[in-house]
């Protein structure tokens, strides 16, 4: 039912928006033909002419026709299609005639059907777990807004020392709330943020020691202002979810170990959080590896297929991705000697329900 609602909502909303909306009705290819850039890249183009249905303001209810052009490729165009809703720009009015540009297609019901299943899955396989990531994850969200308003109030001149303290706050919210407010939450919290901060300060060594070489961070897209506290800020946020996830694991599974053989003592309890820690570390990092190499891919691509070498296009596109995958990594593979250390020598006895 909230599913079938929340489609409505999103489908007929438009009474609600305050840019010009249209529904299109009616699409004819006009002609294709194909274009070659200068090194050589083939694509075809075809001309459509797109017959929209108003929506709301000035243009409710009348029928006006634009003229679109879309790639095979789909780079920076679109295709339009029958039943699709489309802001519309440029409006101008001559003789009683309207006429219009096609801007972007309205995405709001993609997105909140797919927060719905989101939230159905969590909700119905994992029940109050799921509920209580829902709850963390809104909170964060909420936090993550909040620093931005600050970072932006600061013009980025604050923009490490912000995120720094964000990234301490979103340890401690997450973990209390899943794993509850107890002793064990406090020491993945602590393990998480030490991880976190030995691997932050053994990649500024690099960097200095270095000097930077190899790393442009005028590569950083759309970032005008200190560039390298953006990016610090960056490896901070992206590899505290896989430090957190790694030390929670282990934590748990040390803290189950120690209620069940009291008995051991604490060398044996850190051997066993290391080979816990060797099982899931592989994984972690990889997922962090696709993660930040992914995020570069476009980019790289792009470069590629407009005749820049392999040297300049990861230099340019990928070298900063890469930096974060290794300190990032570093930071995994620190937290399991931590986490299990901690864990040995911390008299925690509770285990996760």
């Amino acid at each position: 039912m909230v599913g079938v609602l929340a489609w409505g909502i999103t489908t007929y909303n438009y009474h609600f928006i305050r840019r010009p909306l249209g529904q299109v009705v009616k699409v004819k290819t006009i002609a294709r033909h194909q274009v070659k850039d200068q090194y050589q890249n083939i694509d075809t183009q075809t001309d459509q002419m797109v017959t929209v249905r108003g929506l709301n303001g000035e243009l409710q209810g009348k029928t006006v026709s634009a003229r679109n052009t879309y790639s095979r490729s789909g780079a920076v165009d679109h295709q339009f299609k029958v039943g699709e809703q489309v802001f519309l720009q440029g409006i101008q009015q001559h003789h009683g005639k309207y006429q219009v540009q096609l801007g972007d297609l309205k995405r709001d019901r993609v997105l909140v059907m797919l927060l719905w299943a989101v939230v159905s899955l969590l909700l119905l396989l994992m029940q109050f777990k799921g509920a209580l990531a829902l709850l963390s994850v809104s909170l964060n969200a909420v936090l993550l807004w909040v620093a931005l308003l600050v970072n932006q109030l600061t013009k980025g001149e604050m923009a490490l020392p912000i995120f720094a303290g964000l990234t301490i706050v979103f340890t401690f919210v997450s973990l209390g709330i899943v794993l509850g407010w107890r002793a064990i939450a406090l020491v993945t919290a602590f393990a998480t943020l030490i991880a976190t901060a030995l691997a932050i300060g053994i990649g500024e060594t690099v960097l200095l020691l270095t000097h930077e070489k190899g790393v442009y961070f005028e590569a950083m897209e759309y970032v005008t202002q200190v560039p390298r506290a953006v990016f610090i800020a960056e490896i901070m946020l992206g590899s505290l979810g896989a430090v957190m996830d790694e030390t929670a694991d282990i934590a748990v599974t040390l803290a189950e170990l120690k209620q069940l053989q009291p008995q051991l003592g604490r060398w044996e309890i850190f051997q066993a959080g290391r080979r816990v820690g060797r099982t899931i570390m592989g994984p972690l990092i990889n997922v962090l590896f696709l993660i930040f190499i992914m995020d570069t891919f476009l980019n790289a691509f792009l470069l590629l297929k407009n005749g820049n070498n392999w040297g300049y296009t990861f230099s340019m596109a990928m070298s900063l991705g890469m930096v974060q995958s290794l300190i990032s990594g570093i930071g995994i593979v620190l937290a399991i000697p931590v986490i299990s250390t901690l864990v040995a020598w911390w008299p925690v006895k509770e285990s996760r329900s």
